[in-house]
């Protein structure tokens, strides 16, 4: 008597860029393979559109349009929403965390994708965390925009001059993508809803970005990166290249010269800045879980092969943030693009399919299809299979290609009146009161394998 072969476990933790990529090009390999079973883990029920966050801490979109309810985009993998507490590779077990209400539960797998994405990274710096404000999350852009428009509040009837001035400089930490388009953004929305109050001028308002690279944008075009310059000082916003951030005790920002002193009598320089607020976008790294697993890694991340599988386990595939991999055209780690996540992404998809059905695997070789970044109302800078623009017309592209991105016909829509009316209408200057993160508590977990998939 034949016995049904034993159905394969594909385990995908992490449901941003990478995860979802991946399990939707799974779920298009495998749509007619019973003997295939797809899972999803995600702390969140929603996918976050975060290349929009910015425009959510101006209050250009709406909140709840760039995420995307995770359910939606799926067709046959099963969702689980949870925390990873632990790996276990020699098992092949992955423990997901409980809450109150909920038991936590063990998941088995023979081949397991981590997407686990990353974290911000502080430096070790400890005080950054408690009093900086980040952009990683859709709750920091809702905080961030509460915060800008707190500042205007307490600005406009304070009658001390150096208090009133403190209150209304923003520094921002980092010259890269994340760092230039909040800083457009959030000049945008203090210079559109100054009119609303009288006692601020446009010359009290203060934005200022912190980078200590000799130039913003690294990896960008030379040129357009020069252009986002001159466009950001042209519109009031300070960069300061070769400065880094010292210190920060919530009412101070403390600076000094990045660049190698050569000199070794001469001291370094240090400088203040008086502020109340500073945003922190000068990097990221892989998530803890990831950083304390048993896998090889290097600067946090899973050291992987070139098809993507970690050196230790190939039936273990790391993608995104939380990989490792030299890409041989620079002898640099492959950036933490969600443009890189999603190739990736695909290419592992592609590779266990090939596993399964005993086929040849596929290298990753990555190449960069171009990068964007808004700098302003109407204005940014686009390098596209190698043609740059900026100005009007790349601020457009920018527009078109990643309203394209937006995985739901609509959500595209919502995001499409959102920009529509910000061009005949003022932004909302109400200030939601959503709290900061509290920390997480731990409950107990359950410690049989539950193989109900």
């Amino acid at each position: 008597m034949s016995t049904m072969p034993e159905a394969k476990k594909i385990l995908v933790l992490g449901g941003g860029f990478a995860g979802i990529e991946c399990v939707r090009k799974l779920e298009a390999y495998f749509s007619n393979n019973k003997e295939v079973q797809i899972s999803l883990v995600s702390e969140d029920n929603f996918f976050l559109f975060t290349p929009m966050l910015p425009q959510v801490a101006s209050g250009t979109i709406e909140t709840r349009h760039i995420v995307i309810p995770v359910r939606t985009l799926l067709k046959r993998t099963k969702f689980y929403e949870a925390g990873v507490k632990s790996i276990d590779p020699h098992k092949k077990i992955v423990d997901l965390s409980g809450t109150k209400e909920k038991r936590g539960i063990s998941l088995q797998y023979d081949y397991l994708v981590l997407a686990l994405g990353s974290q911000t990274n502080f430096f070790g710096m400890d005080n950054l965390e408690k009093l900086a404000y980040s952009m990683k999350t859709l709750n920091d852009a809702v905080v961030l925009r509460n915060r800008a428009i707190d500042m205007l509040e307490q600005a406009d009837n304070e009658t001390d001059p150096a208090l009133k001035k403190s209150l209304l400089t923003f520094v921002i930490v980092g010259g890269g993508f994340a760092g230039i388009e909040t800083a457009g953004e959030l000049m945008d929305l203090l210079h559109d809803a100054r009119k609303y109050y009288p006692n601020i001028q446009k010359t009290d308002i203060r934005v200022t970005v912190l980078e200590a690279m000799p130039a913003i944008l690294p990896g960008f075009n030379e040129k357009l990166a020069k252009f986002a310059l001159e466009k950001l000082h042209q519109r009031g916003i300070e960069v300061m290249v070769n400065t880094k951030l010292s210190n920060f005790s919530g009412d101070e920002v403390l600076i000094e010269d990045s660049r190698p002193q050569t000199d070794p009598v001469k001291q370094y320089s240090m400088n203040a800045i008086q502020t109340k607020t500073l945003v922190w976008t000068a990097g990221v790294t892989p998530v803890d879980i990831i950083k304390k697993s048993v896998f090889k890694t290097n600067r946090g991340g899973i050291v992987v092969n070139e098809f993507l599988q970690s050196v230790d386990f190939p039936e273990v595939f790391a993608v995104g943030d939380c990989s490792y991999l030299i890409d041989p055209n620079t002898k640099r780690p492959l950036p933490p693009t969600a443009q890189n996540a999603e190739s990736e992404a695909e290419i592992v998809a592609k590779n266990l399919y090939a596993l399964i059905t005993n086929k040849e695997k596929e290298k990753f070789v990555y190449t960069s299809k171009g990068q964007m970044a808004v700098i302003g109302k109407r204005s940014a800078i686009a390098s596209i299979f190698g043609i740059h623009l900026h100005g009007f017309f790349a601020w457009l592209l920018w527009r078109t290609i990643y309203l394209s991105k937006i995985p739901r016909l609509d959500k595209k829509i919502r995001i499409f009146l959102d920009w529509t009316i910000d061009l005949f209408f003022d932004r909302d200057i109400a200030r939601l009161k959503v709290m900061r993160d509290k920390p997480i508590e731990e409950f107990t977990e359950l410690d049989e394998v539950d193989d109900v998939w």
